[in-house]
């Protein structure tokens, strides 16, 4: 799946969101997430970023058999923004895959009330589809990632739906 895969597959305005661009610090509101009373910047541009998007695509590396920190930072700081949203992972690593990263950022995503779409993709040794500084996917991970876009262009107008009532 490349970058332009989710733009080429029209079904979404993509935006790409780097967590090392929104540079949250480790959890620091005074307040649980649930009662949505921010009081830092930080977390209010988060709100705000989570808050107008109708489904994700995480991409997310295998790091120790789990998924990074600051992934798991990022999904912590907010609690209803992310409720009756769908999302699509895509995991990488070496051998595995990112496989262990994915089963265990699904449980975590579960708790937020996000939707996870089974239409995953899963990179083995991932530096194999780099060409210079460009990810360059294969067939089955270009078809993987379409996969991916329909389900979640299917399911995201019932949540949508879900969220207004």
């Amino acid at each position: 799946m490349g970058a332009g895969t989710g733009s080429a597959h029209g079904a979404f305005d993509v935006e790409l969101i780097d967590l090392a661009d929104v540079g949250l610090p480790v959890f620091d509101e005074p307040h649980h997430p649930r009662l949505r009373r921010y009081v830092h910047q930080h977390t209010k541009g988060w709100s705000a970023t989570v808050d107008r998007t109708d489904a994700f695509i995480f991409v997310s590396p295998e790091y120790n058999h789990s998924f990074p920190a600051s992934l798991k930072n990022a999904l912590d700081f907010l609690s209803a923004e992310w409720a009756d949203k769908a999302a699509g992972l895509v995991t990488y690593g070496g051998a595995s895959a990112g496989l262990r990263a994915s089963s265990a950022l699904k449980p975590v995503l579960g708790a937020l009330r996000i939707l996870t779409v089974p239409e995953g993709i899963s990179i083995p040794f991932f530096t194999q589809f780099f060409d210079a500084d460009a990810f360059v996917p294969n067939a089955e991970l270009e078809a993987a990632g379409k996969a991916m876009l329909d389900e979640l262009a299917r399911v995201t107008p019932p949540l949508r739906t879900l969220r207004a009532s």
